[in-house]
């Protein structure tokens, strides 16, 4: 018997997000045939939504394919939790369908507006995450519309993420700053082509490239933008890449920093919102005391008017050089993969909820205050490691190895988000919470600036000090104990 061609597409879920991707599919022609809807509520089963039916439960789905073959299915349940994900993710991979995309989460739809420009492969990382909060994107954004918003560090994970977010705030003009012209090119292409899709609003998409470190550009470049509202995202932010350039770590994420700042108080830009870490406290890194300190920066200014402030979070799930795509490309060849210790432990959330969640505290946050996003309890890099092999279809040690390499320089065993004599607040917004300010320095933070400062850019009256890593670290280690002091350290 000739087996069924299997060339259409199930839409998982028959709620507002899965009717306007069957209608946009249905419209265009060119992209599939919707096959049916999948469903568990039985007040939609046998129904027809469009001429399409609606079947289910969707634990049946292995059976329904036998009358109705179908090569695709898309998740179209952007507000699910993680658990039900599974379960979902499981049945289909039962039915064996050759793609399975996903539309994103709620914090990237907007009021059913959802569009198969936005369905992507369904990874790992969307079974990792906790489920995501539900938050009102168009209201959060309310605060940016008709505004200049500039977004540095675009190019980035969490930078390119809340330009794509920010298509739904109704701001006049979107600058994407980076250094990389690669990266920017991608997401400004990247952005066009979802307003051409008719996702958000029309903003006026400019890519600027350039390098915070030049202060004369820097003051340039804001005196041109006049940006009403900056996000602060640039940084070099790999651990033990830092740990190998640490004068350029501090020169970059520090005095980046500072130019940007001053730059932005000078032109009057009224709200300024820097992106921040968990490796800032109890720094034991140079990525962790440059973030440190760039948030001294900011928090220290007092501009005439506007409010400039820091929001500090955790890891998030699948950033460029984050252990997510590692474990991926480890798996794909066969193993082993590699951990730091078998203790080790991060907090995680997914790119899309802490940038939302970015967005909505820029808009409520007041100037001078540190803010912490609630990342939930922190994972084992074992058991994700473990999660990630079986979505693969493996199993760990058996077929994929697991093999533990040791704790890198910097690098601790857990992190956290507020030191031990800290304690945050809520401030009546889901998962954002506010930190009271301490002093941190005691009166010596512009001593410190001005020794490193000496490290980073030639003094003639101090040309022994440039570019020395031992200099940067005695600096460092007498400021921040926890930042170890490196016997071997070269002195250039």
């Amino acid at each position: 018997m000739k087996k069924a061609k299997r060339d259409g597409i199930y839409i998982v879920g028959a709620g507002f997000a899965g009717r306007a991707i069957a209608q946009e599919i249905n419209k265009k022609g060119i992209l599939g045939r919707v096959v049916a809807f999948l469903d568990d509520d039985p007040t939609k089963m046998g129904t027809q939504i469009d001429g399409i039916p609606v079947v289910g439960p969707i634990e049946r789905v292995e059976a329904l394919l036998a009358a109705r073959p179908a090569a695709e299915a898309l998740i179209a349940l952007p507000s699910t939790s993680r658990e039900r994900l599974k379960q979902i993710y499981c049945a289909l991979s039962r039915a064996d369908f050759a793609r399975i995309r996903i539309l994103p989460d709620v914090s990237q739809i907007v009021e059913g507006d959802a569009h198969l420009i936005q369905a992507r492969e369904l990874d790992a990382d969307d079974l990792l995450a906790r489920s995501p909060v539900a938050i009102n994107l168009r209201e959060s954004l309310d605060y940016l519309r008709g505004k200049r918003v500039l977004i540095t560090g675009a190019g980035g994970s969490i930078g390119s993420e809340l330009a794509r977010q920010l298509l739904h705030g109704g701001a006049a003009r979107l600058y994407l700053f980076d250094h990389d012209e690669n990266s920017i090119y991608e997401i400004d292409k990247e952005l066009k082509l979802l307003q051409e899709e008719g996702v958000g609003e029309q903003a006026t998409v400019v890519p600027v490239l350039g390098d915070l470190q030049d202060r004369d550009y820097v003051r340039f470049i804001m005196r041109r933008l006049r940006a009403d509202v900056v996000f602060h995202c640039a940084a070099h932010k790999h651990v033990p890449m830092c740990e190998h350039n640490p004068v350029e770590a501090i020169k970059n994420n520090v005095f980046g920093t500072r130019n940007l700042v001053d730059a932005a108080i000078e032109v009057g830009t009224p709200r300024f919102v820097f992106i921040s870490t968990d490796k800032a406290v109890r720094p034991s890194s140079v990525y962790g005391a440059s973030k440190m300190l760039a948030e001294e920066i900011v928090l220290r200014k007092r501009p005439p008017r506007g409010d400039y402030m820091v929001v500090r979070f955790g890891n998030v799930l699948g950033s460029r050089g984050s252990i997510v795509p590692l474990f991926k490309k480890q798996i794909l060849k066969g193993g082993p993969v590699t951990i730091t210790h078998p203790e080790v432990s991060r907090f995680f959330m997914t790119i899309p909820e802490a940038s939302s969640l970015v967005l909505k505290a820029g808009g409520v946050g007041k100037g001078g205050d540190l803010y912490i996003l609630d990342m939930g309890e922190p994972i084992l890099i074992r058991e994700l490691a473990e999660t990630m092999i079986r979505f693969f279809g493996f199993a760990p040690e058996s077929e994929i190895p697991v093999r533990y390499v040791g704790l890198r320089p910097g690098e601790k065993l857990h992190e956290t988000l507020w030191d031990s004599d800290e304690r945050p607040v809520p401030t009546g917004f889901p998962r954002i919470n506010r930190l009271p300010r301490q002093e941190r320095f005691n009166g010596s933070f512009d001593g410190l600036l001005s020794s490193l400062h000496a490290v980073c850019f030639f003094d003639p009256e101090r040309p022994q000090s440039f570019r020395n890593r031992r200099e940067l670290r005695r600096i460092l280690h007498a400021h921040f104990p926890s930042v170890n002091h490196v016997d071997e350290e070269p002195e250039y």
